[in-house]
């Protein structure tokens, strides 16, 4: 049986999906998913976001976050992070939406 690992700050779910190649830091513009080293921009189309965690502050539960976890249609890999809840950044929340794949909805009965 294998440990199973505790992924309980965002800073550690940080490092392990970092180590899984996901490097890029992105930021969202008004035209698109930039990504901050090399200024290329993506549209949702082009985006799909492999996986996302939520975060509760520990000492005040109004402090919640989210990392987007996400890839390009170039194979582009990176993480975006945003306030979760009453202070979230309404334009990364209404990009993020235009999304197609939230990754929890997958058809895996191969069709």
């Amino acid at each position: 049986m294998q440990n199973k690992v505790e992924l309980t700050s965002m800073v550690t779910v940080l490092n392990r999906v970092r180590k899984d190649g996901f490097t890029t830091d992105f930021r969202v513009t008004e035209d698109g998913l930039c990504a901050l080293a090399t200024n290329e921009t993506f549209k949702p189309e082009q985006l799909q976001i492999v996986n996302f965690y939520r975060f509760e502050g520990e000492t005040n539960p109004d402090d919640m976050a989210i990392l987007y976890v996400v890839e390009t249609n170039t194979g582009l890999k990176g993480t975006i992070s945003d306030a979760y809840g009453l202070y979230s950044d309404e334009t990364i929340e209404s990009f993020m939406k235009q999304v197609q794949d939230l990754g929890k909805n997958l058809d895996r009965s191969g069709r």
